[in-house]
């Protein structure tokens, strides 16, 4: 089959990580691969793992150039001649269901998150079939556009088995990244993602404070990158920190390559996520290196943590609670590799949404 897939740029997320991924596994089965998108530092990768990326602005929302920019949409379509579309975001889906009205080409959408419920969003349910990503985002769609369930799939984003194994972890980088930020002989919690006030950091900061009085040897640890719009927010993170007298217990370290070690070289990781996630990736990439997690129980991590097995759910903004289940979580032990490959691995997703593809292309 020839797949084109359409998503606004290829710079860092999840959904850009996942068009990139599956570009490179549909290219590893024999089938075209082509990804369209305004381009993006992951553009070349299309390229260098045998699929085709083409530049088009399928991002901007200006309604005016939409008309221009969906005509040379359709012509890129008729160029390429498709098998498939699969439209990963809004923008992209807008410009594809116009430009395809008159091709015809079986057009699947994927939907990626808990987007604002409109006519705008709506559109991501208008594929011939739709891809949720977790049972939490199939109960949305239906809620509120009344989607059928023949037309919805659920798909979990695939987990990178290769590079998510607890076997093949950078032993060197893991033993500089301790001693450059003073973690020898301590107890790690980790949390992973961009610093944002979604992501619930003061509670997460609050419960390593409270803990920090049974377990002197604790250390918060924050993994993530800092956007130029929220260096405030990162600034009032830092100065809750100095509140609380937690300078030697909370450490920042910035946006990391090797995230797989810093799971494996923590005793416990949190996400702590104020916002439903659509999926969870984070946790499921913890827990593939056999890591508890404590998350927030909402969203689509309740189809991944199995609670009291590998990991503990609490409320959002419960700092106490959240300080106990990391202590109940740290005395968990499971096979979480094996768990997320009979779940949730990248292989299963990519054998999923083939059957998506042949479904709809007969």
């Amino acid at each position: 089959m020839k797949i084109v897939q359409l998503l606004p740029e290829l710079n860092e997320g999840g959904v850009e990580r996942g068009v990139v991924e599956l570009n490179r596994e549909l290219v590893k089965l024999g089938h075209e691969s082509v990804v369209v998108s305004a381009g993006g530092k992951l553009a070349s990768q299309i390229d260098k793992d045998g699929g085709k990326h083409i530049v088009s602005d399928i991002c901007s929302k200006n309604l005016f150039t939409a008309p221009l920019r969906m005509i040379n949409l359709r012509k890129i379509l008729t160029g390429v001649q498709p098998d498939i579309i699969h439209a990963r975001s809004r923008v992209p889906a807008w410009l594809a269901y116009w430009a395809n009205r008159t091709l015809k080409i079986p057009f699947v959408t994927t939907v990626h998150g808990f987007n604002s419920v409109s006519a705008y969003s709506a559109i991501m349910t208008k594929g011939d079939r739709v891809i949720c990503v977790s049972g939490a985002i199939r109960e949305y769609i239906q809620k509120h556009y009344n989607t059928p369930e023949e037309k919805i799939s659920i798909i979990p984003r695939g987990i990178d088995l290769d590079k998510f194994n607890p076997e093949k972890t950078d032993h060197v980088f893991m033993e500089s990244f301790k001693q450059k930020y003073g973690l020898k002989e301590k107890f790690i919690v980790t949390t992973v993602g961009r610093i944002t006030q979604l992501k619930d950091l003061e509670t997460f900061i609050r419960a390593i404070a409270l803990l920090k009085k049974e377990m002197p040897h604790i250390t918060g640890v924050i993994v993530g990158g800092v956007r130029e719009d929220k260096e405030s927010y990162f600034e009032s993170l830092k100065d809750l920190v100095e509140r609380l007298h937690l300078e030697e217990h909370i450490v920042f370290t910035g946006s990391q390559s090797n995230v797989a070690e810093i799971y494996a070289l923590s005793d416990v990781v949190v996400s702590s996520s104020k916002k439903p996630e659509s999926f969870g990736r984070s946790v499921a990439e913890a827990i593939a290196m056999n890591r508890p997690v404590v998350a927030t129980g909402h969203g689509g991590v309740l189809d991944i943590v199995k609670e009291g097995e590998n990991g503990f759910f609490y409320a959002v903004g419960e700092h106490k609670g959240l300080a106990e289940n990391i202590v109940l979580a740290s005395r968990l032990f499971f096979d979480g590799y094996g768990y997320i490959a009979t779940h949730f691995s990248l292989a299963q997703m990519v054998d999923k949404t083939l059957n998506v593809y042949k479904a709809v292309h007969k």
